[in-house]
């Protein structure tokens, strides 16, 4: 029997996000309404699926970053971040319903993230057998990794990981990434961590105590590591052991999402061709773009 093949989960809001930033705003419907993000993430998909010709997908979307359930246990959780301006927010719902269009089965949620939601996916298909492909750009995906031929694959930037990768890049496991960033912090989503703990710390005692329950439970030991300034962490972790167990609670991918495991899932349908005709005639898409989407399916 041929083995199941790789199912490619897509983190869909890196993709929109950099197709904002990179491609010209002169990019514009008939209204005059900005349509570069989802210009570039219709690209971005036919480029993907041109290339891995792959029948085993589903895209995720952030519904929200100030209603997720970590929003609920840290407040402060991306508060870093501005809102997403109307003519962005306003691509999004766009993207996904070009998703939709050409068959590829769409997920969002109000209090789950599009992370959380690729984890319950890939907790879904693997226990079918297929090894998983998380297309992101974001390191914190790195943790679903579990087997010999799941990866981590930044499509657009033509960086694959596999466990090996990750451990080489990060200093740890991919079991261990969401314990890495509960001690090192992650500005970008406004986690804090231990303050002087940076990333060789944090891959150091892992390293030693394999994950942070051992950390805490064996912090006596510190004394005698060689790690840098090994007599005094053990004293600040102690203090911050608060902030690292609420951090944890916030890099893990582990929340089960009863919306994803009970619904009877397609990784890849029919396309509806006429529906993304009238989606890309709102969109004053031109006739290259137009047909290369239309193919997709040949």
């Amino acid at each position: 029997m041929p083995s199941p093949p790789p199912v490619h989960l897509i983190d869909a809001s890196i993709f929109v996000f950099r197709a904002w930033f990179s491609m010209p705003s002169e990019f514009a419907d008939p209204n005059g309404r900005p349509t570069n993000a989802v210009y570039g993430f219709a690209r971005f998909l036919c480029e993907f699926l041109e290339e891995t010709a792959s029948r085993h997908v589903a895209v995720a979307f952030d519904e929200s970053l100030a209603t997720s359930f970590r929003n609920e246990l840290y407040p402060d959780y991306k508060a870093n971040r501005d809102p997403a301006p109307e003519d962005l927010e306003r691509q999004f719902k766009w993207c996904k319903d070009l998703v939709t269009c050409l068959g590829l089965p769409a997920y969002a949620h109000a209090r789950f993230e599009a992370d959380d939601l690729i984890a319950a996916l890939a907790r879904y298909w693997r226990s079918r057998g297929h090894p998983v492909a998380v297309v992101t750009g974001d390191k914190d995906l790195a943790q679903l990794l579990d087997g010999p031929e799941d990866c981590w694959w930044d499509f657009a930037r033509r960086n694959r990981l596999d466990a090996d990768g990750v451990k080489a890049k990060y200093g740890v496991r991919p079991d261990q990434i969401a314990d890495f960033l509960a001690l090192t912090g992650d500005p970008i989503d406004n986690i804090p961590g231990v303050p002087g703990v940076g990333p060789k710390t944090a891959a150091a005692l892992l390293a030693h105590f394999g994950h942070i329950d051992a950390l805490f439970e064996r912090l006596d030991e510190l004394a005698f590591l060689k790690i840098r300034g090994a007599r005094m962490l053990g004293s600040r972790l102690r203090h911050h052991e608060d902030t690292v167990r609420l951090s944890r609670q916030l890099t893990g991918l582990d929340a089960p999402i009863d919306e994803v495991d009970d619904r009877d899932h397609d990784p890849r349908g029919a396309p509806d061709p006429d529906r993304l005709d009238v989606l890309l005639d709102s969109l004053g898409f031109g006739q290259t773009l137009r047909q290369r989407l239309h193919r997709l399916d040949t």
